[in-house]
């Protein structure tokens, strides 16, 4: 139904970024709330209150009109405690209840009630942002909730999918000094990009065929933040059609504080692809968890003014006793397939690797499983292609139902992101087939 309703309404959506595009952008939180995020924590004005807002449908006057959103307050709200606040802007023809209603993009059930969310309701259930009005919701909402609740200003995050994602980078454009980061699924420059040169971490996700709104806009917007942040420029790899995969890739070279990460999916327009399915799935989508780990990221941080020290590398130093891994091991003959490791990405405390699973047998393999052992202090947070069994340690990885028949010399690969030293590469790596 989400699709159908963006196809119907494509033309109108064109048609609004040339009025959204023109519009007077100003306008803000205000200075105390602005520089807030520009130093140590700031406690809202609704720290210590007891609040007089509850869960459920808001009116509030923005801009000269009644407007609503839909606010959702963790249980066991603690009004000395300062929460993360989350805005989750809906589709074209969408509504702030089906946002609130699919869990804020899946968010909600992996916050741990440490998370205030809300979902406000676009004018003509769209984000024209005419002369600015749908940034001023934002101002106006977000002031009314800090007032009454208690709220990390260092943790503001916005997201949203097709039109919502227009919104969220605009926010992000406007707001750089409010916002400490944003995730735009499936989107395009609809809502205007007033500013757009200062720095805000950034996770783009599209898939490759989006019939709706083509991936190369949401490349677009993308790079807008691969140069405000100074990250290298790149051309992240992409699945295949019908691999039913994605790959996410984190830049490298990015401002420290101010990532950006890209995920392209083999798929059309959907805020839930689901790897290994053509059919989209809000429940098993990957898409929630790695959006929820890239705003974790930033718990209790401020964004930094200065590029920090660069005194980790001594814990980079690989243990002589581990074995190395750039040469794969001499065994795999024997059962069918071979193994080998790169490192694609390294960031402070993170980092991005890939696994070859290559066929080197004149038999074709109809399954595999690769084997490695994560040095200590390492811990998988997302991985694609494969399944796998295992965060840290010793971690087995499965193929996945689309990649697992490998004819004689053929290869696949599979990738993830991790937490930890990514100076030392993964030891102990093996492939059994069947």
């Amino acid at each position: 139904m989400k699709r159908t309703q963006l196809l119907s309404t494509l033309a109108a959506a064109a048609l609004i970024v040339t009025t959204a595009v023109g519009g007077v952008l100003s306008g803000g939180l205000g200075g105390a709330a602005e520089a807030a995020t520009n130093g140590t924590l700031a406690a809202t004005a609704g720290c210590g209150k007891a609040p007089t807002l509850s869960n459920g449908t808001r009116t509030i006057s923005s801009g000269g009109q009644n407007r609503s959103y839909i606010l959702r307050i963790p249980d066991g709200y603690d009004r000395n405690r300062p929460y993360r606040l989350v805005f989750g802007f809906h589709w074209l023809n969408g509504s702030a209840n089906n946002v609130a209603s699919a869990g804020y993009y899946g968010l909600l059930p992996l916050s741990n009630n440490s998370t205030i969310f809300v979902a406000p309701q676009g004018i003509d259930n769209g984000w024209a942002n005419t002369n600015g009005r749908d940034l001023t919701l934002f101002d106006d909402i977000s002031r009314q909730v800090e007032n009454d609740l208690c709220v990390d200003t260092t943790q503001r995050f916005a997201l949203g999918w097709s039109y919502g994602g227009a919104m969220s980078y605009a926010v992000a454009c406007a707001r750089s000094s409010v916002i400490r980061a944003v995730a735009v699924l499936s989107g395009a420059n609809l809502s205007g990009c007033n500013g757009g040169t200062q720095p805000v971490p950034y996770f783009g996700i599209h898939g490759t065929h989006d019939s709706v709104l083509n991936i190369s806009m949401g490349r677009s917007l993308r790079d807008t933040f691969v140069r405000n942040n100074g990250c290298t420029a790149q051309s992240p790899r992409e699945p295949a059609l019908n691999s039913f995969s994605h790959i996410t890739t984190v830049y490298s070279g990015c401002r420290s504080g101010y990532p950006v990460q890209w995920a392209a999916f083999d798929g059309d327009h959907t805020p839930s692809p689901v790897d290994g399915s053509g059919t989209p799935n809000d429940s098993r989508t990957w898409t929630s968890g790695e959006i929820w780990r890239f705003f974790s990221q930033f718990e209790s941080t401020t964004p930094p003014t200065t590029t920090p020290p660069t005194s980790t590398p001594p814990t980079s130093t690989p243990p002589t006793s581990t074995p190395p891994t750039t040469t794969p091991p001499t065994t795999p003959p024997a059962t069918g397939c071979a193994a080998a490791y790169r490192t694609v990405n390294t960031w402070p405390g993170g980092f991005q690797g890939e696994v070859t699973v290559a066929n080197n047998t004149t038999a074709t393999v109809n399954g595999w499983n690769v084997r490695l052992t994560l040095a200590s202090g390492q811990a998988i947070s997302s991985l694609w292609s494969g399944v796998n069994t295992g965060t840290t340690g010793t971690v087995s990885v499965q193929n996945a139902p689309y990649n697992g028949t490998l004819a004689p010399n053929a290869s696949t690969t599979f990738g993830f992101t991790a937490t930890g030293n990514g100076a030392t590469a993964p030891g102990n790596i093996t492939c059994i087939s069947s």
